[in-house]
This record gives structure tokens, sequence and C-alpha cells, in this order.
């Protein structure tokens, strides 16, 4: 019998076979649906801080409260002493404050008081405070640039006076060395003189 004789391969018939093989392997990979390539940058955590946000704000100083400054009305503005303003005024037992520095006299942790005529229904509102100093000053300051000065309720620094008409309704402040805001109110003042006797008569009872 005739002896086989086997050739070898050429080395190219096995690249292009390997060439085959690869080919069909990426075609398999594309059809395959697998995972993209990633792209971009990851997103933080949730929770995660960014550089901007670790920074810390400066604390910030608690502002300094108020002194409480209470006072029972009848010793405020004695009942001798409205009866001698004008008899026909007495304690107002439903009083309400509605003048707003009143109001912010309360506000700032003082006193309000009504007295009420009881023939015309004038009301006359008065508010006591001790703020604090920053809080003071603002007050003063504000019925400085909104008031007219009035030197009989008293002599600077010791007692600084001020008075203002607006709406019909008058309206004497003033502020003594002490740290106390006076506040007299009413639709009975026309001019600081209308005020005078009980801005008096409030200075005096101030407990020392």
């Amino acid at each position: 019998m005739p002896r086989l004789t086997r050739f070898p391969v050429a080395p190219t018939r096995r690249l292009a076979a390997s060439l085959v093989v690869a080919a069909a392997a990426l075609a398999l990979t594309a059809c395959s649906g697998g995972a993209p390539e990633p792209s971009g940058t990851a997103s933080p955590a949730p929770g995660t801080a960014s550089p901007s946000a670790s920074a810390t704000a400066e604390p910030t100083a608690p502002a300094e409260p108020s002194e409480p400054f209470a006072i029972d009305c009848a010793a405020l503005i004695t009942p001798e002493q409205i009866y001698a303003f004008n008899p026909n005024f007495g304690a107002d037992p439903g009083f309400e404050p509605g003048a707003d520095d009143v109001k912010q006299a309360v506000a700032d942790g003082g006193t309000a008081c009504g007295w009420v005529n009881q023939t015309s229904g004038d009301v006359i509102e008065v508010g006591v405070a001790t703020p604090a100093p920053a809080l003071l000053a603002e007050r003063n300051n504000t019925a400085a640039l909104g008031s007219s000065a009035v030197p009989t309720y008293g002599t600077p620094p010791a007692v600084t006076g001020y008075f203002s008409v607006s709406g019909g309704r008058g309206e004497a402040q003033v502020f003594t060395d002490g740290g106390v805001w006076i506040v007299v109110e009413s639709n009975a003042f026309f001019e600081p003189g209308d005020a005078q006797q009980l801005v008096d008569a409030v200075l005096g009872n101030l407990p020392a």
C-alpha cells in the first residue's frame, strides 16, 4: 500500500484561522448586550458632604436678654396722681396695649398700664421697660429720629425726653441713664406739656 505523506500546515494558514476565530468571538460579544464602558465621574454617595459644604459658619453671639420690669399700675401712677392730672381719668380694667411703642415695651419685658377718661373715652397708655443696652440704644435712636427733643422732661444724660404727634395721638418717650425706657401715649396729648405731669409722676415712682 502506498504511504501517505503528511505535509506541515503553512504558518499563514494557521494565522488566518486564528483571525477568523477572534472575529467570531467579537461578534458574539457585540450581540450579548455586555455592560457599556463607564463614562463620566461617579457621584458621591448620598449623605456625603461636598467640599464646599465642609466649611462651618462662624458662631454668632446670642443677643443679650432684657431685664424684666414689673410694677403695679397703681404704683407706676398713683390714683392721687392720675386724679390730679384729670379727675375724669381712672384705671382701665380692660386695658390692652394699642400703641406700637407701648407694645414694644411689653415685648422688651416691660409693663403696660392704661387709664380711661370716663367722659370722653380717651385712653392714656404707659409702658415702662428696661431693654438690654443694645436695644435701649436702638429705641433711643429711633425716638431721636422721629420725635422732637423735650428739655423739660429731664436733663441729659440722666434723662432724655422726646415728643411726637402722629394720627392725632401724642407720645412722650423718656430714657434714663439707669436703662429705663418710658412711653406715655394718648389721643389727649397734643403738645409736650400735655404729658409733662404724667412723665414726672412715672419718673418719681420708678424703683430705686
